[in-house]
């Protein structure tokens, strides 16, 4: 089930922050509860996806995201995700959540993310989020410009810029998804 008393929870928290611009860090920290485990008695793969939200949802807001899309009926989709895992997180482990965003493109707005636990990096995302309206994928520079922000996009750094190439090169529909 999603977690959505930690989210009321997050993003009550975040309402006592002060405003972040795009680029800003949003730093959170959470818990390993033990339903977040999985058989090997850690963080489960999956649940460290929903946990990514409990840092990503409250950093919106304090971008002003959340208001930007209301206020242009718009709405956000994640578009695709690279996740390097490095470090267990046990049950009860406390973590430190780092979300930034590093940039965008004429589509998609990059965001990073990363747990930390006693001062080492445990695991890192990266998500590439689409701003989304009846008629389709909204530019990111009408959203950015929305936020009251420059509307070029910093440098996304070359591992991103990377990633985004081997997406270009990735096959969809995916190549043997015929029937069996």
């Amino acid at each position: 089930m999603y977690p959505f008393l930690r989210l009321a929870t997050e993003l009550a928290l975040s309402r006592r922050l002060p405003p972040l611009g795009l680029t800003g860090t949003h730093v959170s920290h959470h818990t390993c509860m033990p339903w977040d485990i999985d058989p090997w008695m850690e963080l489960n793969n999956g649940r460290t996806l929903t946990l990514y939200d409990l840092g990503r949802i409250p950093y919106g807001r304090r971008i002003g995201l959340d208001r930007a899309l209301r206020a242009n009926r718009w709405g956000m989709a994640v578009a695709g995700a690279s996740v390097r895992y490095r470090r267990r997180i046990k049950a009860f482990d406390r973590v430190e959540m780092r979300s930034r965003g590093l940039g965008w493109d004429d589509r998609f707005l990059y965001i990073e993310q990363s747990l930390w636990r006693n001062g080492e990096a445990a695991n890192q995302i990266l998500i590439r989020s689409a701003v989304t309206s009846k008629a389709g994928i909204i530019a990111p520079a009408r959203l950015v410009e929305a936020l009251g922000e420059a509307t070029e996009s910093p440098p996304l750094p070359a591992w991103v810029a990377a990633w985004i190439e081997a997406e270009g090169e990735r096959p969809w529909p995916p190549e043997g998804a015929g029937r069996p």
